[in-house]
């Protein structure tokens, strides 16, 4: 199934499963996809769904339809395609396309960590350890009649920018290693006490990445709901489920 996932200025705003023949784009609450934005006409652009092919026109909006930066009329989607309404954009992922998709992006971040790097590992768990145990210090364990302490819960990666926008990637290791190589590195690891990351290596000397706009430093940091990790040039969502 075809999906349209919609943003502004590279933050990920919604998802639209394409499971209807016809979706219109648009400012008035009729749309099928509603863009509350004076930039955006009240019906701006009709998208078509014949058997595995979508086809895009634009309802001769006041400020015209773009795809890939080009002013259209009629346009046949191509997965990957970049829809530009108004100040918004909606990226058109084709649902047979969306697996490679996602082949790809953990092709391209997620690294498995060779035995050269065993030692930064090793030095990553540690500096994991020592962050843990302060944030077991600050929150002691609850008492007996509290009942037991919860669960970790489960948590994801949502890319929020660039070619793989929208892509998720369940934290469900121990240890996983993200980034680009020669470029910019991390470690995401999971322990009793929460979720952590910590810098593992990067091209440039103390070039950490941020959190909330923040650079983490050397030392690990605690990963809290909603947090924005970015990372070798990708903003990634940090969300509990």
């Amino acid at each position: 199934m075809a999906r349209l996932l919609l943003s502004l200025d590279g933050q990920v705003l919604a998802e639209y499963n394409m499971n209807k023949e016809r979706y219109t784009i648009g400012r008035l609450p009729d749309n099928d996809i509603r863009i509350d934005n004076p930039a955006v006409s009240g019906h701006h652009s009709l998208i078509i769904n014949i058997l595995n092919d979508s086809f895009l026109e634009d309802l001769n909006s006041t400020n015209g339809t773009y795809v890939n930066g080009k002013l259209i009329k009629k346009h046949a989607m191509q997965h990957g395609d970049v829809i530009t309404v108004g100040h918004h954009q909606l990226r058109f992922v084709d649902g047979q396309e969306g697996d490679s998709t996602q082949d790809e992006f953990e092709k391209t971040m997620v690294i498995t960590p060779s035995s050269q790097g065993e030692d930064r590992i090793r030095k990553v768990g540690a500096a994991v350890d020592q962050a843990a145990k302060a944030v077991a210090v600050k929150r002691p364990a609850p008492a007996a009649a509290d009942g037991p302490a919860m669960a970790l819960p489960k948590a994801k990666l949502q890319v929020l920018s660039g070619a793989f926008a929208g892509r998720e990637l369940e934290l469900t290791k121990a240890l996983t290693t993200l980034g680009r190589p020669g470029v910019q590195v991390a470690a995401i690891t999971r322990r009793a006490e929460g979720y952590f990351i910590v810098h593992v290596d990067s091209g440039k000397e103390n070039d950490f990445p941020l959190v909330n706009g923040v650079p983490i430093g050397p030392q690990a940091r605690r990963l809290n709901d909603n947090d924005v990790v970015q990372l070798a040039g990708v903003k990634m969502g940090f969300f509990e489920t």
